[in-house]
This record gives C-alpha cells, structure tokens and sequence, in this order.
C-alpha cells in the first residue's frame, strides 16, 4: 500500500489515480469514501455538525479504508491531525506530496468550497501548513515536492522515492 497525504489542492487524488495505474493496483479516497457514505459533501458537513463531527468520521474512514485496502490510498488534508491516525500510518508507505503557497493559490484558486479557507485563504493556508506541515513530515516515508511539476512528474517522483517498481 501507498498512502498520499498533503494539503488540500495538493493533487493526492489526481497523483493517487496514476500511480495505481502504473502500480496496478487500485485507488481509494477518504473523502471520496465519506462523501459517499454520509451522502452529502464534506463542506456540508463542515458548516452542520462543525469540524470535530468531521474529524470523527474522517478518522473511521481512514481506518476502514488502511484495514480493506491494498492498492493506492489518499487521505484529507487534515487526517494526518489525529493522533492514532498518526499511529495507524506508522510502518507504511506514506507520500507527503508537498506545495508552497503561491502553487496552492494556482491550483485551488484557494476558494471558499475549501471550508476551512472562506476567510483570508491566503494567511488560513499558511496557518494550516504551519500546524500540519510537522505531522506530515513526521509520518513520511518519502516527500515530494510539487511546485512547477505536472502531475505525471510528481508520479514518477513517488515511485523513485518510494523505489517502486510499475506493474
């Protein structure tokens, strides 16, 4: 198993998709996963039970998912935040895909889908990677940074520095 994690707009889901393919092995997603079982999005979840309801079904999700899942696995951008998640990762194979905050400005527009960034995106950004960048340093097997690089490059890097093999 593979697991990606970085913040949001990081492109976990889109790197997520083509390393499993090149692995050959399948793709899962956290949120994904809880999108589909609470049948509404995670911002709507946000904004009607608040953010430690969501961390709450975040964390089961991300448990279920380590526990049935063999292939490639992307979690939030804050699951890292809980520490028996943190425990749950130890020992596996865990990507921190890594971007400053001018590429997150580029890539998420940082807009107010994103519930934790409705207020001043840019400053809530960097106050996010400031509490989280530590936690995912912590449980990574390998980093890779994003910046400038096309999502088949971050790939490729993940396998390098994963030194994995394609299928």
């Amino acid at each position: 198993m593979v697991v990606l994690v970085g913040p949001m707009g990081v492109g976990k889901s889109t790197v997520g998709q083509l390393l499993a393919e090149r692995l050959g092995v399948g793709y899962r997603d956290t949120d994904e996963d809880i999108v589909a079982a609470e049948d509404r999005t995670i911002a709507d979840i946000f904004v009607a039970e608040g953010e430690p309801a969501f961390r709450a079904i975040e964390k089961r999700a991300v448990r279920d998912a380590l526990a049935e899942h063999e292939g490639v696995l992307a979690l939030g951008g804050g699951a890292i935040l809980d520490a028996d998640t943190r425990s749950l990762l130890a020992g596996q194979r865990v990507v921190y895909l890594s971007m400053d905050v001018e590429e997150a400005v580029k890539r998420t527009g940082l807009n107010a889908a994103r519930p934790l960034l409705a207020l001043n995106p840019r400053k809530q950004w960097r106050e996010l990677m400031e509490a989280r960048r530590h936690l995912y340093e912590e449980i990574a097997t390998a980093v890779v940074a994003t910046d400038g690089r096309t999502p088949e490059e971050v790939t490729q890097a993940a396998l390098d520095a994963l030194e994995l093999k394609e299928a």
